[in-house]
């Protein structure tokens, strides 16, 4: 594959996560379960648990959003590295890091962030995840939110 090539491919796929992430976007759960296959395994690492099937997956997913997301206050999801090796016309592996400052409920400033690494397979012309490893901040001062 050609420098430039690549450079479309990587382009597309942090447009495509940047787009998904989108918080001021309706129905989070359903945009981020668009990343992955419709059918077939999808392997996910997150919190020192891992699950192997869309189901579970989107399980995970629904229990982040009742229990954290839905209760951030303004958030923004800030991408704050993203790298993307193109490995073949149909593969391509992302690591990023991320942060996202919100307001609690009670209206103090508050930031969650971390780190994934994905990993992207072009399936009937659709880039999805097939296999990704999340892990979270638990304190770092350098992710605190702005006063």
């Amino acid at each position: 594959m050609s420098a430039a090539e690549k450079k479309a491919i990587a382009d597309s796929l942090k447009h495509l996560v940047v787009s998904t992430y989108d918080l001021s976007k309706p129905d989070p759960v359903n945009r981020l379960m668009s990343l992955y296959p419709s059918e077939g395994r999808v392997i996910s690492a997150s919190g020192g648990v891992t699950t192997t099937t869309r189901p579970k997956l989107q399980q995970a997913i629904q229990a982040f959003w009742t229990y954290v997301g839905q209760n951030m206050r303004q958030p923004r999801w800030e991408w704050t590295s993203m790298t993307v090796d193109v490995l073949a016309p149909d593969a391509a592996v992302m690591t990023s890091t991320y942060r996202i400052p919100h307001l609690t409920p009670m209206g103090m400033n508050h930031v969650i962030g971390g780190a994934w690494t994905a990993v992207f397979q072009k399936r009937g012309g659709k880039w999805v995840v097939i296999q990704e490893h999340l892990s979270d901040v638990q304190s770092n001062p350098n992710l605190q939110a702005n006063p």
